[in-house]
């Protein structure tokens, strides 16, 4: 492989191909297929529903019907397609592949990732940090970029514009330049956001409301998700069931399980602090390996990898694959078993009763 085809990422299809022949050829070209359309649909879906709601219903129709919501969401996805789509030929014409492309997009996106973190982390942080913090990275990241590529190779073209210490640099401008930013705009003029507002987006209108106090005769439902059993039966059966596989009964007790849990969460957030501080001690955990106590020493040291070493790195990459693939693959089936087997149950019961039904007939 060529310089070039390696940093055009075609080190996947080569190894496809050498160890599974066409067939492997195939299954890489629809695996990137999966792979692109399902990235492709969340870009698409996000920058349509910000262009709808955080533009155009903000300031340029703030009574739109939803009709209308749902009709610019629709141009705007089909106008972010085309724009996609121009700016890939382009790339493809000028030269410019996936490698580059992945070294510089930290330069343009980092003077944002601090300013919208500390947005949802931090209730001092202010727009004018959030906003400043932002453009000053990307400046400061676009400078460092240019001025560390003219001066190590004495010229600006996409080969030494893509090299390791121009981009390095960029970056490092780009992050820390954003973050001082935000940090020094919003301490010299803090804000002090109530996090209510946000706890309160989902939470169910109770104003002018009829009373949920239950009738005579009715029971109450349960407010906390420790009682849900107590509430479980159907509600054409006042008694709760018995754990049989009925599977209507079933899906309908699992519905008010989830839909307590949801309402015990909106009126008591603490609830996910178990979740929060297992997020934050993951996410440390696996950016100081990653980040820092791996790759640092060996940076540092030069170190050039052994037989021995290069098959240990290999066999931990696996590692690490099958169990990543055990989490998001096969975890959520094992965890919506119950869901699968009902499901297997109600189509098999349905098929015998319509035979039973089509024998009868004849």
């Amino acid at each position: 492989m060529t310089t070039s085809q390696v940093s055009s990422g075609l080190s996947a299809p080569f190894a496809a191909v050498a160890l599974l022949g066409n067939h492997g050829a195939v299954a890489l070209l629809l695996t990137l297929f999966m792979a692109v359309t399902s990235s492709s649909s969340a870009e698409l879906i996000a920058v349509s529903s910000v262009f709808t709601f955080d533009v155009y219903k903000m300031y340029m129709n703030p009574l739109a019907s939803p009709e209308q919501l749902i009709r610019v969401s629709h141009i705007m996805i089909c106008v972010f397609g085309v724009v996609m789509a121009m700016f890939a030929c382009i790339w493809n014409a000028i030269g410019i592949d996936l490698g580059w492309l992945f070294l510089t997009m930290g330069l343009l996106i980092g003077g944002a990732v601090f300013p919208a973190a500390l947005t949802v982390c931090w209730k001092k942080q202010s727009s004018n940090g959030a906003l400043f913090g932002a453009l000053g990275g990307l400046s400061a990241g676009l400078t460092a970029w240019l001025v560390t590529a003219k001066a190590l190779y004495g010229e600006l073209t996409i080969t030494t514009t893509g090299s390791s210490y121009p981009t390095l640099a960029g970056n490092l401008a780009s992050v820390l330049t954003g973050l001082g930013l935000t940090l020094v705009i919003s301490s010299i003029k803090p804000d002090n956001f109530d996090w209510e507002v946000t706890r309160g987006i989902n939470a169910p209108a109770t104003e002018g409301m009829p009373s949920s106090e239950p009738s005579s005769g009715e029971q109450s439902p349960p407010s906390g998700v420790q009682d849900w059993e107590k509430h479980a039966a159907c509600t054409e059966n006042k008694n709760p069931p018995k754990l049989t596989h009925n599977t209507s009964c079933q899906i309908k007790n699992e519905e008010q399980r989830e839909a307590l849990e949801d309402e015990a969460i909106l009126e008591d957030p603490t609830l996910l602090r178990g979740a929060f501080r297992f997020a934050v001690v993951s996410s440390i955990v696996l950016t100081l390996l990653m980040d820092f106590i791996i790759p640092m020493p060996m940076f540092f040291s030069h170190y050039i990898f052994s037989k021995g070493f290069f098959i240990g790195w290999i066999v931990i990459s696996f590692i690490w694959v099958f169990c990543s693939l055990a989490i998001c693959a096969l975890l959520p089936i094992w965890e919506a078993k119950t869901f699968f087997v009902d499901f297997w149950k109600e189509l098999v019961d349905g098929r015998r009763q319509r035979k039973m039904v089509v024998a009868g007939r004849s």
